[in-house]
């Protein structure tokens, strides 16, 4: 499996993919396998600045697409049983996604909450494409931030 997966990644290394890489990536980390796309955004964007806005819209376009998995797998789960169904925490975070319907999935940019969430909106069987809509306007929006951030705090060496 580890030379599988070396011989993968060397297959997808930057920059000689560099878009096709941050896809990949992206798509990757936003469902729930931990793995973060800000790195290869950032990698990508040291070794090639001319491809700031390219790779921000690569970078969205494979996390929301990587989120609608995630609904999707939520939407399809929600015939099974949780075991904390009716606990209180449960309920009361239940209740809370309902009321804020799609735009919850604005908040899909969040580590650790952001990925699960796409998958609970699934699960309520909220509205796909208002939340396809949020999930690409809150993840967009955590790219250019954390994207102009590390640019600022690391700039280009002279």
């Amino acid at each position: 499996m580890e030379l599988w997966i070396n011989q993968f990644l060397s297959l997808l290394a930057l920059p000689q993919y560099g878009l096709s890489t941050l896809f990949v990536v992206c798509f990757i980390s936003a469902t729930l396998l931990p793995l973060g796309s800000e790195p290869a955004l950032f990698g990508l964007l040291k070794l090639n600045p001319d491809l700031f806005w390219p790779a921000i819209l690569v970078a969205t376009a494979g996390n929301t697409l990587g989120g609608v998995v995630t609904w999707a797998m939520g939407f399809e789960s929600h015939r099974v049983v949780d075991k904390y169904r009716h606990s209180n925490t449960h309920l009361k975070a239940l209740d809370w996604l309902e009321r804020l319907g799609p735009k919850a999935c604005l908040l899909s940019w969040l580590p650790i909450v952001g990925d699960p969430l796409c998958g609970v909106a699934g699960w309520l069987k909220l509205a796909f494409w208002p939340c396809v809509l949020y999930m690409m306007v809150g993840k967009f929006l955590r790219y250019v931030t954390m994207t102009v951030s590390l640019l600022w705090l690391f700039p280009a060496a002279a």
